[in-house]
Parts: C-alpha cells; sequence; structure tokens
C-alpha cells in the first residue's frame, strides 16, 4: 500500500504547475535575448527555438519530484501475527508392529493403521494453525518426534518420518508414553493442556501402568482423549509367501478399552473407538470441536522510504536543466 507521510506538502505541486501559465513560462520563448525591438523584426523570418520550453519543462519536472520526496512516499506492508491460542497438544501415536494392520482403507483402497492415522492426524494439525503440538510415538518405549511448536509444516515433516519399526524395541508401552506426554506440558500455564492418546493394544511394556500415568497427568491438569483404532477381533495382516508376494493373513488383535475408558475419565477427557477411516477421521473432528482455539490476532504494518527516488530523480532534472540552461540551450542576454 503506497501512501505519504505527509501528504500536505503535495498541494505545492498545484503551485508548481500553475506559477509557469502565470509568468509564461510555458509559452514559447527565443533563445536569444535582444535589447532593441527593431532588430528582432528584421529577424521575424527566424523560427523561434523551442529551448525556452524544454528548460521550463525541465524545471518544472524538477521541483514536483522534489515536493513529491518532501512528502515522504513510502510502501506499507501490513502483516497478521498470531498470538497463542492458549491450547498446548500433544498427539501420543502407537507405532508398534500390530499397526501394521490392514483393517483401514482410503477411497476403497486398503491401507495399513499408521499410514491412515498419519493423514488424519495431518489434517487436524492444519485446522490447529494458533496452538502450540507435540509429537510422541511409542512401541516397546516412547520417542520424542517432536516438542511442542507453532512451525507445523516442519510438524508435519516429522510426522511423516514415522513408520513402524522405527523404535526397536517392539510392545505398547502406553503408560511410558502417556507421562512423556504429560510431562511436555508440565511446566506451561496454558488455559488447556491436552493429550490425545492413540492405540491399537494392550499395555505390554514399560515400568509404568497406564492408570498410574493417567493419575498423575489429572495432577498436572493434563486432559487425555484416548482412542482405540482397529477392527474388533481379527485383522488382515501383511504377510510374504515363498514366492515373496503379499498375502494377508487374519491375525487377532485386542485393544485393552477398558484401561483407555478409565484414563479418559481420570484426565476429565473421552473416550473414542475407530474401527474404520471415516470413524477416525469423525473422532478428530470432535476433539477439534471439544477443543476450540480462541485466536487472537495482532496486527501491524513495517514501511519502505521510497523518497530518495524522486529525490534523485529530482536532483537529476535539475542539475540537468541547469547544464543545459548553460550549454546547448543556453539564452543570450
Amino acid at each position: 500500500m503506497l501512501e505519504f507521510q505527509h501528504p500536505y506538502f503535495l498541494f505545492l505541486i498545484l503551485a508548481v504547475l500553475i506559477l509557469p501559465f502565470l509568468r509564461g513560462g510555458l509559452r514559447r520563448r527565443g533563445s536569444i535575448r535582444f535589447s532593441n525591438t527593431s532588430l528582432a523584426g528584421q529577424l521575424g523570418t527566424i523560427n523561434k527555438s523551442k529551448s525556452g520550453r524544454w528548460l521550463s519543462f525541465l524545471r518544472t519536472l524538477a521541483l514536483t519530484l522534489l515536493i513529491v520526496a518532501l512528502a515522504r512516499p513510502r510502501l506499507g506492508h501490513g502483516e497478521t501475527e498470531i498470538e497463542a491460542s492458549g491450547i498446548d497438544i500433544v498427539l501420543t501415536v502407537d507405532i508398534s508392529g500390530s499397526m501394521q494392520a490392514m483393517d483401514f482403507k482410503i477411497l476403497g483402497k486398503r491401507y495399513n493403521r499408521l499410514e491412515v492415522v498419519k493423514k488424519v492426524i495431518k489434517e487436524f494439525i492444519n485446522k490447529r494453525e494458533a496452538d502450540r503440538i507435540a509429537l510422541v510415538a511409542f512401541a516397546g518405549e516412547p520417542y520424542l518426534v517432536s516438542p511442542l511448536t507453532l512451525n507445523h509444516d516442519w510438524l508435519v515433516k516429522n510426522l511423516e518420518r514415522l513408520e513402524i519399526g522405527l523404535i526397536k524395541e517392539d510392545g505398547t508401552a502406553i503408560g511410558s508414553a502417556l507421562i512423556m506426554s504429560a510431562n511436555r506440558l508440565r511446566e506451561l500455564k496454558a488455559k488447556s493442556k491436552v493429550v490425545v492418546l492413540l492405540t491399537d493394544g494392550v499395555n505390554n511394556m514399560g515400568s509404568i501402568q497406564p492408570v498410574t500415568a493417567a493419575e498423575a497427568a489429572a495432577a498436572l491438569k493434563v486432559k487425555v482423549y484416548t482412542i482405540a483404532a482397529g477392527t474388533k477381533g481379527k485383522a488382515p495382516f501383511p504377510v510374504q509367501d515363498h514366492l515373496g508376494r503379499t498375502r494377508y493373513r487374519n491375525v487377532q488383535t485386542d485393544v485393552d478399552e477398558p484401561t483407555l475408558r478409565e484414563i479418559a475419565r481420570l484426565t476429565k477427557g473421552s473416550f473414542f473407538r475407530a474401527t474404520d477411516t471415516k470413524e477416525l477421521e469423525d473422532i478428530y473432528d470432535q476433539i477439534d470441536e471439544l477443543e476450540k482455539t480462541e485466536v487472537k490476532l495482532k496486527n501491524f504494518t513495517y514501511y519502505d522510504e521510497l523518497f530518495i527516488w524522486p529525490l534523485l530523480a529530482g536532483l537529476f532534472f535539475l542539475m540537468l536543466e541547469y547544464l543545459l540552461g548553460n550549454t546547448r540551450l543556453k539564452t543570450l542576454p
């Protein structure tokens, strides 16, 4: 946005434009002055020079540019800064071997649980522009993928790196993962501190029991939303036959719903069950609605000063008028 810091100086341009008319400055004038008009009469057949008009034009242009510089033109750049919303979220994701189960679909095509979870979480992150979000993955032990950050592009890149086998020790350490997640929120003074914990298994690793971890989270005023993911009963797992072809074998999968419900109850959160992609998407949409963000916007503007350009141009044309007036377009007395 172009604006002038001292726009009232621009009224002087009118005076600069009108003054030559009042003085006859824009009319053609001879480039040679005569002390005797009878001599000029003898030269009536000689064409009058345009030098007077050119010099007057250059002077007018130079003064106009100098006045524009005096008015301080500047280019404003408006920006909007998002202030902290007061909601901090830790997304805690199970990446154990059982997440290989191929019981979720997208547009009719079969995907494993982790691939679908990553897609849905990415959409959730993109909706929470004003929230600081962290990412914790776990299998036999927890792993901090990303600390709390507002740099969601960087967060999504780290989310995309998640894969089964990233954590060498397989298993399901729900309690340890919840403790790590709650600790990321421990010292913060956010209005709302939230953990969204997704798993498809039963706690079988780690030294901390899930309910004990939930009690610790409740003491820190951390709300936990728990999600049990996967088909109830048997689910198809990919296996390689002796010819290297991928086959699917139905394997019994279990998720500890009672414990996940208890974690949610102790922390005043909610429990959800997702057996397909649509249910999983709906769950994250519900959590998004339950934890509404109060976005505070701070608008500010910074300026690029432009006065130097009309100032330099004005001085250039003023000097050009002076040089031409004393050389090529010089008038003789």
